[in-house]
């Protein structure tokens, strides 16, 4: 795989950059008057999976508005768990006696798009997608408590690209314990699994997710959908697969180097490990940003410009995070830093310097 599809565009990263702070939500026009109605929700309270139920509903409406999506799929995906759904306990509007008060909010259709989306279970969902896609006309039908329900191909796409950006958000090595297989899970016993269970786990990026996002982004280019939403940026917008067994290598292959389970004297198989991380799986930030750093260390500089610039282009792309120990403001915080000391040709020489690296105006 081609890694110089990954350039760095200032367009994209000047949006990325006006998303780092909460601020951009006062000054969404779509969002910013539904905040203080959901903040009043308790929602920063709420724990949901690596962070806070707000962390979540932001932060798939940043991967949405990144995405550039239309202001129905933003508001479905700042919104798209209000109600609970089949994998969320989380319910802070009653579908039974406040569908009244979120209609006022945002208006009927999208009222109707987030509560469509809490009733309809995701697994079967992407299982659908996965396995046998929309229907000629982009529609796709699903079986709900014995009632079947039609989802036009507008609903499809929306649903289709929101589900992209919820997994992005979310899903690290704890979900891939707790959900094994998915969307093709079994309930297994928590006194049986316990070590699965313990909250947060080892924080390993998710080993099978990505790849199934991929699918999920080719499901957009189906002939009845293409047209309906834009295409998210990742992928290349949507134009290139991920095999699951090229996804799993990249994943352990990085996480060894975050185990420092290399030679600690010389970075040279580190540098190579990462490669043959990226080389499976060119397709996420992280593993790109730790390689420009070990060029800066060898004062290789025009291969640590290439790599942390390749690693900004990704997470302009995502939005989120795909190692999640580190959120993902931080990782473009870290990134335009390695990025500018690669430019500027100065890296710190001694250890305690890299605590005072700071992005220069």
């Amino acid at each position: 795989m081609k890694t110089d599809l990954h350039t760095l565009s200032p367009d994209a990263l000047a949006r990325a950059i006006g998303l780092l702070d909460d601020e951009w939500l006062s000054e969404d026009g779509a969002l910013a008057p539904i905040m203080p109605v959901v903040l009043g929700r308790g929602v920063g309270q709420d724990w949901h999976k690596a962070g806070t139920f707000r962390h979540h509903l932001v932060g798939v409406a940043r991967t949405l508005t990144l995405w550039q999506q239309p202001d129905d799929a933003r508001l479905l995906g700042l919104l798209h768990s209000v109600y609970g759904n089949a994998q969320v306990d989380i319910v802070k509007f009653d579908p039974n006696a406040e569908r009244g008060r979120v209609q006022a909010m945002v208006g009927e259709e999208i009222e109707r798009l987030i509560h469509l989306y809490c009733i309809v279970p995701r697994a079967p969902f992407v299982k659908a997608l996965l396995e046998s896609g929309p229907e000629s006309n982009g529609q796709l039908t699903l079986n709900v408590d014995g009632t079947s329900i039609v989802l036009s191909a507008r609903d499809v796409a929306i649903f289709t690209v929101v589900t992209m950006a919820d997994i992005c958000e979310q899903w690290y090595s704890w979900q891939d314990d707790i959900y094994s297989g998915y969307p093709n899970h079994v309930p297994r016993d928590t006194a049986v699994h316990w070590a699965a269970g313990l909250w947060p786990g080892p924080m390993r990026p998710t080993a099978y997710r990505i790849s199934q996002i991929a699918r999920l982004g080719q499901v957009l280019q189906h002939p009845a959908l293409k047209e309906l939403v834009p295409l998210p940026t990742v992928f290349n917008h949507c134009q290139h697969a991920l095999s699951e067994s090229d996804e799993a290598a990249a994943c352990a292959l990085y996480w060894s180097v975050i185990q420092q389970n290399q030679p600690l004297v010389s970075c040279k198989t580190t540098i190579m490990t990462l490669e043959q991380a990226i080389g499976h799986n060119p397709w996420v930030a992280e593993p790109y940003l730790l390689l420009a750093q070990l060029h800066l260390t060898e004062q290789s500089y025009d291969k640590a410009q290439t790599a942390a610039a390749q690693g900004l282009h990704l997470l302009t792309c995502w939005g989120n995070s795909w190692d999640k120990r580190i959120g993902w403001d931080a990782w473009i915080s870290w990134g335009r830093i390695l990025l500018q000391s690669a430019q500027t040709r100065q890296w710190p020489e001694t250890l305690n310097k890299l605590n005072n690296v700071a992005l220069k105006s």
